[in-house]
């Protein structure tokens, strides 16, 4: 039985930011389903995207009211910090995740080409060898 006084997990948009919002979920789910054995299912009440039980990409929209509409992919480390502080307007620390080496990527403001990239390597970051193998291989 639902609670009348519960809160929705998020706000409810006007009509031109959830369009908005619809259009880059488009937009990221069109690039994660070209990569081999990738599916999609929600995770945390969001689109993700897995190789097989791994997650390579997640949508983030407005976490926790943060007002970014982005994805969050696993990252090399080592560079995250230089890439934020290089392009803080572009890419960011998500929290939770980013202690692990993810990095948040604002996707109004990410070219198609460098999401394209940083999806590709996300993937490849968690895929199996085996399945990385072939890939290479094609």
């Amino acid at each position: 039985m639902s609670n009348p006084k519960q809160v929705p997990p998020y706000p409810v948009l006007p009509p031109r930011e959830l369009k908005a919002t619809l259009r880059q979920i488009d937009r990221v789910r069109a690039l994660c389903t070209t990569m081999p054995e990738a599916t999609e299912r929600l995770s945390h009440g969001e689109p993700t995207w897995f190789v097989r039980k791994r997650v390579f990409t997640m949508f983030s929209n407005n976490h926790h009211g943060d007002g970014r509409v982005a994805i969050v992919v696993p990252f090399d480390p080592g560079l995250q910090p230089l890439l934020i502080q290089s392009e803080p307007a572009k890419y960011y620390y998500p929290p939770y995740v980013g202690v692990n080496g993810w990095l948040g990527i604002l996707l109004n403001r990410v070219s198609e080409r460098d999401l394209r990239e940083h999806i590709l390597e996300a993937w490849r970051r968690v895929a199996p060898k085996k399945l990385l193998q072939t890939f290479d291989a094609s």
